[in-house]
C-alpha cells in the first residue's frame, strides 16, 4: 500500500508539515513509522481524511477577481468505480474533485486505487476563462 512522509501529506492537503504533525499528535490523523522510523501516512487513510476536510470548507466568502487554471491536478484517489469495460476515477487535488472516466483495462493498468498519489491532466478544446464582478 502506498504511503506518504509527513511533508507530501501537507502538500496534497495544502498545509503546512507542522499541522500535519499537529493532526497526527493529536489522533486526527492515524500515522506509522516506515522502515526508517519516518512518520508516514497511509495513502487510503490520507484520501478518506482529504476528503473530510474538502467537505468542511466553508463557502468562499469573496469573489474571485481573475482566475485561469493550470491543466493538471495532482491528487490523492478518493473512488473507483469499475464495470467490465469502464472505470470512473475520482481524485481530490486539495479542495477540487477531478473526476475521470477511463477504460477498466487503463484503471488497472495504472493500479488506481484510494489512496494512490496521481495527476488528473485535462486537454480541452474549450477552455472558459472567467472574471467575475468585483
Amino acid at each position: 500500500m502506498t504511503s506518504f512522509r509527513i511533508r507530501q501529506a501537507a502538500e496534497l492537503l495544502g498545509v503546512s508539515d507542522d499541522t500535519v504533525r499537529r493532526w497526527a499528535d493529536s489522533g486526527r490523523l492515524t500515522t506509522s513509522l516506515d522502515s526508517t522510523n519516518r512518520r508516514v501516512v497511509d495513502g487510503r487513510a490520507l484520501a478518506g481524511f482529504a476528503e473530510e476536510l474538502a467537505s468542511q470548507l466553508p463557502p468562499p466568502t469573496r469573489r474571485t477577481v481573475a482566475q485561469s487554471a493550470r491543466n493538471h491536478f495532482r491528487g490523492l484517489v478518493t473512488r473507483v468505480v469499475k464495470d467490465t469495460v469502464m472505470a470512473q476515477v475520482e481524485i481530490q487535488a486539495g479542495p477540487f474533485r477531478v473526476v475521470s472516466l477511463m477504460s477498466r483495462e487503463a484503471a488497472d493498468d495504472l493500479g488506481l486505487e484510494p489512496g494512490v498519489l496521481a495527476v488528473a491532466s485535462v486537454k480541452s478544446t474549450n477552455i472558459v476563462v472567467e472574471i467575475p464582478e468585483s
